[in-house]
């Protein structure tokens, strides 16, 4: 069994200055990064906090009892979360996708909602609302939501055998009640509910055609994700990956597929759809196949922190030129410098890098900064 690595430097507490450019970067809507990819993608963390302690994500091995999370006065106000949203937007942000954590942790987060749902992009229009949440909570949660201004969410199910879920999950809670949550997001209109499973081979993957046979015909989108090298606690090994290649071939061999369109410029998702008609399934390959290429994602930190890749070692700190009296025009020409240097391109480089590199020794933890 590998040894598992835990980071000696906490990366919530490192940061590279966010500055203000002597030579302003106007928000047109037409930023671009070093390779040309532009701006339409952001993803708000809300909390460092979870009630589930998967062990790619959180194992409970590191975030126990005396794990110390981030103080509230160090969290983002959700003023200041839509302030900055308000930035993004004019840079030619589109969809802004709320994340934890657990987000449905944040107390009254249908209020940020409802905030963000008030903005407006370059094109006039409302951004695409979204939020990624293990279910725990979606039930009593689903409604207020939807009122809220709340798109559709996205509900991570790593498997629908409740021993296997509970193992998983590392904190007893059963499959029944996520399932319930999802059935709550669909009556209240949260659709179409898309479901991510976490592939980790010897673990779950026998769980891969129960999953495929559930949601299949339900008019749910159910997404397989490759187990990622993101952080420093999964203790990740790659012959714990198995490729979507290998995945898509298992659920064909009972329900035939065909390819499909993507269904946005730089969508992570490879489209398949069941060759009867009945519905979708995606495929997300960022450790076999990267898609560095067009990534348009930027991700926020629930402290206020900048990072261009999930990879990412440093964020930039914008909460402190928030709270240090910045005015809207100097934010948006900070972030706007701050997106016009980005080289990043981990996945693309993963078997080029240092062994110490690709084991994720410094990198932020999917946990702070939202998946």
């Amino acid at each position: 069994m590998a040894e598992r690595v835990i980071p000696l430097v906490d990366q919530r507490l490192t940061a590279l200055r966010a500055a203000v450019p002597d030579r302003p970067v106007a928000a047109t809507g037409l930023l671009a990064d070093t390779l040309g990819r532009p701006l339409r993608d952001l993803r708000i963390s809300v909390t460092d906090r979870c009630n589930f302690r998967c062990s790619y994500c959180m194992p409970k091995e590191v975030f126990d009892k005396d794990y110390r999370y981030l103080p509230h006065a160090s969290l983002l106000s959700f003023e200041e979360i839509t302030r900055l949203a308000r930035q993004f937007l004019a840079h030619g942000v589109r969809k802004i996708r709320l994340t934890g954590g657990e987000p449905l942790l944040r107390k009254n987060i249908e209020i940020l909602v409802a905030q963000l749902r008030e903005l407006r992009t370059v094109e006039g229009t409302p951004p695409e609302l979204t939020l990624t949440t293990n279910g725990s909570l979606l039930a009593r949660k689903a409604k207020a939501l939807k009122e809220a201004g709340l798109q559709r969410v996205t509900v991570s199910l790593d498997g629908l055998d409740d021993a296997v879920f509970r193992r998983m999950n590392d904190v007893d809670f059963p499959v029944a009640e996520v399932l319930e949550g999802i059935a709550a997001a669909r009556e209240a209109g949260l659709g179409p509910v898309k479901v991510n499973m976490v592939v980790k081979r010897g673990t779950n993957d026998h769980e891969i055609l129960p999953m495929a046979r559930h949601f299949r015909g339900s008019g749910i989108v159910l997404r397989f994700i490759e187990y990622m090298d993101v952080g420093a606690t999964n203790g990740w090994r790659m012959d714990e990956v198995m490729p979507s290649s290998e995945v898509r071939e298992r659920i064909a061999s009972e329900f035939p597929l065909v390819q499909l369109d993507p269904s946005a410029p730089g969508e992570t998702a490879e489209r398949w759809g069941y060759a009867d008609g009945e519905g979708e399934v995606g495929f997300i390959s960022s450790v076999t196949q990267a898609f560095c290429g067009d990534c348009n994602r930027a991700r926020l930190s629930t402290e206020g922190k900048l990072y261009l890749c999930l990879f990412a070692s440093n964020g930039y700190d914008l909460r402190e030129l928030l709270r240090g009296n910045a005015s809207d025009e100097e934010l948006a020409s900070a972030i706007g410098h701050i997106w016009q240097g980005r080289g990043d391109r981990y996945s693309e480089l993963r078997g080029s890098l240092p062994a110490d590199a690709s084991t994720g020794r410094r990198r932020v933890e999917m946990s702070y900064i939202g998946g």
